[in-house]
């Protein structure tokens, strides 16, 4: 049986169950509706776990998860999971918001629809034998104007359905540029603006502490009079008493609610029973497609993680990992260590530049690989990418990134300054053919080393028969040289030698080598 276990904490589509079946190298169980102190026992002999929204992954469940790794989340939102405390422990949280942005668009534009119409009411009120029609006179979605807060993949989708609704769609949304919008046709504008103008608004944000109770009662009072509110996003984000007082006042006409604070909603719950509401039991992504592509990306996502083939989705992973990006990251990683290995005081000051077409589009990756080599050497055991920028910050390593124009030696090169107390050095490397990467810089020293296995680091004087003295020594003490790479500053100056070995030296090896007389620092790093 297999090491790597998944548990799936929440209901999941049969077509993901399907592709676990289908998996040989690992192994999963389904346990739903486990209590805190149930999860809390169960999450140590776990690799992943999958969960929806019903299960709540915090610090508590991180913390005792000790071999855990990778945490899916069946959906979009991820306000059920303790990101930062995952990330600080270097497990990936990767979740789906493309599987269900289609079943989400048009569940909001039905709450739209059916709000406008009072349709949920006339049909409750047919059922029981009534024929009121003057009773549920509604208004059309023609020629007003829809305001959408967060314009991501799912609000994107209702705009583009509200426009075959002929309806004016602006937005607000301060992480998407204003060309994006003009793309789908929409106008960004401020808040409070939005809330002016919009006949219906509707949510499409995530919740976070910034986006908590973002429609409170200071929210509704800038509201357009008899406005519609929507939301297919996520409870949190409106506090539900205001909007309650604001709808029973007549302040607003509607609302149409599938999420809530808590759910299920309590008995007392202020919005249930309103007569202008219509609520429905979160069921955004409830559609069987989208609950069968839920079901297979997640799934599909967490399986890639663990067999390390990619990353995907990941909402603290800063990149996307791919077959061209991946001598980047390794490369970065190995002159990160090298930096590390070479500084003779503590590391203060990182620059990364990335120089050339293509390469510049990997520099988060690079930036990333260069701090999980500086921080995994004097943190062993403890940093991988995902943590690697949150533990740098930690101890006071800032960071900058640049990009620039490729050299004529070098069309695309990476390059790392760091800065320690009273100094700095530069390294720098390239990969070739879009798969060797090789250090071509260390500081002033130019030289074409294999950054791989373990490596032996020496700056000697560049005088007569220094190869030959070390490389008897190695030999002296059955250490194999692999490969031998050496630049110098200037003739009968000093000397840089990068010396791939093919076993580790000894300590009582490297003490004779640093007591030759020409070399004056010798080190060994792992790459």
């Amino acid at each position: 049986m297999s090491d790597r276990k998944i548990l799936i904490a929440d209901k999941l589509g049969e077509s993901g169950i399907a592709a676990l079946e289908a998996a040989p190298d690992v192994a999963y169980d389904i346990r739903t509706g486990l209590t805190k102190a149930e999860i809390l026992e169960a999450i140590r002999e776990y690799s992943a776990v999958i969960v929806r929204s019903a299960t709540t992954i915090d610090r508590d469940v991180i913390d005792a998860g000790e071999n855990l790794l990778v945490i899916g989340r069946a959906g979009a939102g991820v306000d059920n999971i303790d990101v930062e405390a995952a990330t600080r422990r270097g497990i990936i949280v990767t979740n789906t918001p493309q599987a269900n942005s289609i079943a989400t668009a048009e569940q909001t534009m039905a709450l739209m629809l059916s709000v406008a119409r009072h349709t949920a009411h006339a049909h409750g009120s047919v059922a029981i034998g009534g024929w009121d029609r003057s009773r549920f006179t509604g208004i059309e979605l023609a020629d007003k104007t829809l305001g959408i807060i967060g314009f991501g993949r799912i609000g994107r989708e209702v705009a583009r359905r509200a426009r075959s609704f002929s309806m004016e769609v602006i937005a607000y949304d301060p992480y998407v540029t204003e060309q994006a919008a003009r793309e789908q046709s929409v106008t960004l504008v401020e808040l409070n603006t939005l809330l002016g103008r919009s006949d219906f608004v509707t949510l499409h944000c995530a919740l976070s502490p910034a986006t908590e109770n973002l429609i409170d009662k200071a929210a509704i009072e800038k509201m357009k009079q008899e406005a519609i509110l929507i939301n297919a996003a996520r409870g949190g984000l409106i506090d539900e008493s205001a909007l309650a007082e604001a709808l029973a006042s007549g302040r607003l006409r509607g609302a149409g609610i599938d999420v809530y604070a808590e759910e299920p909603p309590g008995s007392g719950h202020p919005l249930i029973g309103l007569p202008n509401v219509v609520h429905t039991p979160h069921l955004g992504a409830s559609t069987a497609e989208a609950q069968s592509d839920v079901a297979e990306q997640v799934v599909s996502q967490v399986l890639d993680a663990l067999r390390g083939d990619g990353i995907r989705n990941s909402v603290n992973f800063p990149f996307s990992m791919d077959k061209e990006t991946a001598p980047w990251l390794e490369l970065a990683t190995a002159m990160g260590k090298v930096q590390f290995a070479m500084a003779p005081a503590r590391i203060e000051r990182i620059e990364i530049e990335a120089r050339g077409d293509g390469v510049s589009d990997n520099i988060r990756a690079i930036a990333t690989g260069v701090l999980a080599g500086v921080m995994s050497s004097f943190l062993p055991n403890s940093v991988n990418l995902v943590n690697a920028p949150a533990l740098a910050s930690d101890h006071g390593i800032a960071v900058s990134q640049s990009e620039g124009i490729g050299s004529l030696d070098y069309p695309n090169m990476i390059s790392c300054r760091v800065f320690w107390d009273g100094g700095d050095r530069t390294v720098a490397g390239v990969v070739f053919g879009g798969i060797e990467g090789r250090i071509v810089q260390v500081s002033k020293y130019h030289l074409d080393a294999r950054p791989h296995g373990i490596v032996l680091l020496m700056l000697n004087n560049d005088v007569p028969g220094v190869i030959g003295e070390v490389g008897t020594l190695l030999g002296v003490h059955q250490v194999n040289i692999a490969e031998w790479r050496l630049g110098r500053d200037e003739v009968g100056g000093h000397a840089l030698s990068f010396i791939n070995l093919d076993n580790q030296p000894s300590e009582n090896l490297m003490a004779e080598l640093r007591d030759l007389p020409a070399v004056e620092k010798a080190m060994v790093v792992v790459l």
